[in-house]
């Protein structure tokens, strides 16, 4: 049963500060403690590997895509080694990666080389022109790419999400991220949903955005309704226009229900101030400041 209304947190995290997740939806599969635990330390460990960079003095983009590509090779997201099937039975994923300084993008689409789909749309990204390079790569050009790139390639027998409900019915990983140096960035990795599409998750916009005037964004959900209500972008702007980080979030998450969609996001402001909203039964996330590291794979009672 949809629970009616949206799920909010959001506090003060300062600089640096990072936040994840790991998809909003209904946690069908976690059946055991165990399984819950594991969820636990897969946030933990993202969020660990994305604190490292940070508390080095290191840039937003490189934590962001670190923590994303942590929660792909955990297997235990739709994303990456746990992405789900196509009809046709072979797994396309996509993601995406922005930077807040200099407003670059980096994403690819029903992609089948790469191992860690965010590190290939860093890659991408590295690409920039004296003003945009290429922004998005699909199909077998992403995969050409990813080659020649000399990418690590996807190993067939290591996936886990197959053929498989994912443990979020949307669960797309993402993160955002705010170094010492005030900059912002954002990285959000997918499978898709069972049977296969392209969504929000490589749509610099709709479920991918970072600038450091002010916000970075990661969003998750029904793709379709995220992409068509400009999600990301609604959040932007809001904030821009002087809506706190906490308004800007539910009014963007109650224009993607106007248009039949369900899911949320997580956002960081340029001042290290931060918001998770969801309008689905559960939302994996965790959070990691100076003086705070929390990880939620569950919707709190009450």
């Amino acid at each position: 049963m949809m629970p009616q209304g949206v799920f909010l947190e959001s506090g003060a995290l300062g600089a640096p500060a990072v936040v994840i997740h790991g998809g909003a939806g209904e946690f069908r599969r976690l059946s055991s403690a165990g399984e819950l635990a594991r969820l636990e330390e897969d946030l933990a460990a993202a969020l660990e590997t994305a604190w490292e960079v940070l508390a080095a003095a290191g840039p937003a983009i490189e934590a962001v895509v670190q923590a994303v590509a942590c929660l792909e090779a955990s297997g235990d997201f739709n994303a990456g080694r746990g992405a789900v099937a196509t009809c046709k039975g072979t797994v396309e994923t996509d993601a995406a990666v922005m930077e807040g300084a200099s407003g670059s993008v980096g994403a690819v689409c029903a992609a089948t080389w790469p191992e860690s789909p965010v590190r290939a749309a860093r890659a991408v990204m590295a690409l920039r022109g004296p003003v945009q390079g290429p922004v998005l790569l699909a199909g077998a050009g992403a995969d050409r790419f990813c080659e020649d790139a000399g990418l690590a390639r996807r190993d067939p027998a290591l996936l886990t999400g197959e053929g498989v409900v994912p443990i979020s019915r949307s669960g797309t990983v993402g993160a955002v991220a705010l170094d010492r140096d005030g900059h912002l960035a954002a990285a959000t990795s997918t499978g898709g949903r069972l049977g296969r599409r392209v969504g929000d998750s490589p749509i610099a916009g709709a479920g991918t955005w970072a600038d450091d005037r002010s916000v970075a964004v990661s969003a998750t959900g029904e793709g379709e309704s995220f992409l068509v209500a400009g999600f990301a972008h609604r959040v932007e702007w809001a904030v821009m226009a002087g809506a706190p980080l906490e308004t800007a979030l539910s009014d963007a998450l109650a224009s993607v229900r106007a248009r039949g969609g369900h899911g949320g996001a997580v956002v960081l402001g340029r001042d290290g101030r931060f918001a998770v909203a969801f309008d689905t039964f559960a939302m994996a996330r965790g959070w990691r400041g100076m003086a705070t590291s929390t990880v939620r794979p569950l919707r709190p009672a009450g």
